[in-house]
């Protein structure tokens, strides 16, 4: 069951992704790229939950908690880059259809490995009393989510003040943490992961690859590195924002 469910959603995911490709190279546009990560999310934690066929609590509750998690991160990306016109990241990639099929496949990739955890344990045909993993990884996501929504919300506010054109934000929870959204992010996946453990058994454990792949994405690819090198060009020359790098941990809040 459970591969067959993998197979499943792995071809629905990069059939998602290599379509969407198809019609982004032909317009030249990346402006619904987030919209099918996103969707896409949702589609497979969905249809994973309703080809299982089972809906146990744990079934039920995890896949909401993706749910939820894709059409807030959906809204706000889908939001931000209307307002924008554009996504820089895809500057020197859009009009060259060869490379903007690699950002795709990454995309089909993010999902799949991401989801993993939540797409074995809706496979599962045998149900377990709720355990102390479970309660503890959903208290863990629901602290990414608070700080990956307020940090997200904290910045556009700062960001639509006409008073803080051309600034920096080191506010709320940005005064402790340079990218709070962040880690938001990987305590969700990584919450998600710890209640899958309490029914994954031997092999199924290579779930725990969810939360280290979106951590190592955002800490040395495509996250920080990005951010943390377009911000040193805008304000590097600053002493507030050099005294801001040192006073402020990257990632976790007061520690690293």
């Amino acid at each position: 069951m459970m591969g067959n469910t993998l197979v499943k959603s792995a071809a629905l995911d990069f059939g998602i992704q290599w379509a969407c490709w198809a019609v982004a190279a032909v317009l030249k546009t990346e402006k619904f790229y987030d919209l099918a990560g996103s969707g896409t999310f949702a589609l497979l934690a969905y249809q994973s939950l309703s080809s299982g066929g089972k809906f146990f609590l744990r079934q039920k509750i995890n896949t909401g908690l993706v749910l939820t998690w894709a059409f807030r991160l959906g809204t706000y990306l889908v939001t931000r880059i209307m307002k924008d016109g554009e996504d820089k990241r895809f500057n020197n990639v859009r009009n060259r259809p060869s490379v903007f099929l690699v950002y795709w496949t990454i995309q089909g990739l993010w999902v799949f490995v991401t989801l993993l955890p939540t797409l074995i344990v809706n496979s599962k045909q045998k149900d377990r009393k709720l355990t102390t993993n479970d309660y503890m990884g959903w208290t863990i996501w629901a602290i990414g989510f608070l700080f990956e929504a307020l940090g997200d919300y904290q910045k556009s506010v700062f960001r639509a003040n006409p008073d803080n054109a051309g600034k920096f934000i080191n506010t709320g929870l940005w005064s402790i943490s340079r990218h709070p959204n962040y880690f938001g992010e990987i305590l969700m996946w990584l919450g998600l992961y710890l209640s899958s453990t309490s029914v994954l058994k031997g092999f199924e454990h290579v779930g725990v690859i969810s939360p280290m792949f979106v951590a190592y994405l955002l800490i040395n690819v495509s996250g920080i590195p990005l951010l943390e090198k377009s911000s040193l060009k805008r304000w590097g020359h600053l002493p507030a924002y050099q005294q801001y790098l040192q006073n402020t941990a990257k990632l976790v809040p007061f520690i690293w």
